[in-house]
Order: structure tokens, then sequence, then C-alpha cells
């Protein structure tokens, strides 16, 4: 049975270790092919161009409103901690609004539970279909006004009934480097190949399996020691480090999606 849950349980306390933390790689801004021209041509000024795409970015009605950010789970929720964690430093500068489990009684709830964020939680079994229950959920989404969805371990495929009506606003992390190994067991498919570098990569959800926009990458180095196990351990380090820093992007209004293109500011 479906169910919306607010707690008012004060938030625990937690802490990133931001220690050697690596590069983040986001999508590079696209130069024009021609040669650089006279500077007030905007086609042919980088420069120009991104000034131009910042004064496209939407605003919003009310420019002192929270940004609320709804996070989907189903799992430990370590990545949805680890937004709680910048959110509560200030660092998110957007609020955890809400968290969606297709898993009741998942760690994620657990957490969420904990720290006073409002839940909504579903057992797909009693829906005839995923647009069904996705009717639902995007019911709350409107209600809970949320501005961005972060899938945070989230096993299920979503359909066009919440892509859609989210196009631009809904993001996910994926433990690879993409387009390479997308799918299930990222981390053991980067050993199978014997690749030496994998890592973690944020991207817009598009309906398809992993094949969303690029937003933001971090490297990890592979070793011929490694197994599936800790090479996935260490991707997740830099996932916990990475997605708040994305989100924190997205509420300060720093990313435009252009096509397949993605502009940071």
């Amino acid at each position: 049975m479906s169910k919306h849950e607010n707690n008012n349980i004060p938030e625990q306390d937690g802490k990133l270790n931001e220690e050697n933390e690596p590069l983040t790689m986001p999508a590079l801004p696209a130069v024009a092919d021609s040669d650089v021209g006279d500077a007030t041509d905007v086609e042919g000024d980088p420069a120009a161009q991104l000034l131009e795409l910042e004064q496209t970015l939407p605003q919003g009605d009310d420019r002192n409103a929270p940004y609320r950010v709804a996070v989907f789970a189903s799992g430990s929720g370590s990545n949805f901690q680890a937004l709680l964690d910048s959110s509560k430093a200030g660092k998110l500068g957007a609020e955890v609004a809400l968290l969606v489990s297709d898993k009741p009684q998942c760690k994620a709830v657990e957490r969420a539970r904990a720290a006073g964020v409002p839940v909504f939680v579903f057992t797909p079994a009693e829906y005839e279909s995923r647009e069904a229950y996705e009717v639902i959920i995007l019911e709350e989404l409107k209600a809970a006004k949320i501005d961005l969805i972060v899938l945070a371990g989230y096993m299920r495929l979503i359909t066009s009934t919440l892509v859609e009506p989210y196009m631009g606003k809904m993001i996910n992390i994926h433990p690879s480097l993409l387009p390479s190994f997308p799918g299930k067991d990222a981390a053991g498919q980067a050993i199978a190949h014997g690749v030496r570098v994998s890592g973690a990569t944020v991207h817009f959800v598009d309906g398809g399996m992993d094949t969303g926009p690029i937003i933001a990458q971090r490297a990890v180095e592979v070793t011929p020691e490694d197994s599936a196990t800790e090479l996935q351990l260490r991707i997740q380090d830099q996932e916990r480090l990475l997605y708040p820093e994305v989100v924190s992007w997205f509420a300060a209004g720093r990313v435009k999606l252009d096509g397949r293109k993605v502009w940071v500011f």
C-alpha cells in the first residue's frame, strides 16, 4: 500500500571526507569550429556564447524560494545521506524535500525518517503497470513542489510518465565512465574488460538505460588486484562527493542542457 509520511525526528550529523578529492570533470562547453573572429560575434566567441546561454537560464517566479530536491532510492541510501549531510552543512544550496522508494523497509527509508524528511513509499506489485504508480508519484512530486529529481540507487525503470514532465530536471549517477559499461554490474564489467580507469558519471535521465547527456564524471583507478567489490566501494566513495556537488550546481542555476550538450557555468 502506498503511503506518504512526514516525521520530525532530528537529522543525524554526518561528515564527508574531502581529503585528496579528485578533479571533477563537468561536461565542457562546445567551441565553434570556425576561427575566432570579432569579439562581438556570438557564434565565434565562446565567452559570448556562455553569456548568452546564462541569460536564458530559468529564474523562477520566486528567487527566494528554496530549491527542492526529491531523491529516489531502493537500497542503503548512502548517496541520499551524502545529500542530507551536504544540505545540513550549507553546501548543497537545496532542501532534500522528499524521498521516494519502492522498498518500504530499505535503509534509505530509515535514514529519511531519522532525518525528518517526508517519505513516499509504494509497492509496485499493487499496481497494474509502471505508469499507474508513476502517476501517483507525479502527484506527490507536484504537491511537494519538487525542482529536481535525483535518482540514487532507484532500481526501477522509469517511463515517459515521469521522464517527460521532468525532462532536464531528472538526474542519475552511474558507477562507470559512461558511455562505457552501462546497466547492471558496471564494476564487474570494468574488471572483466581489464580497464585501468573507471569511475562515476552523473547524467540526465532520458528514458534509456544510462544514455542521457553527461553532466560530470570522476575517474577511479583500477588496479590488477581489484575485485569488482573493491572497485565498486572506491567508486561509491567518489559518488558521495560528486553527487552533492552536481546538485549544488543545479540549485545555483549553473547547468544548461542544449540537446546533448551540457553547459556548466
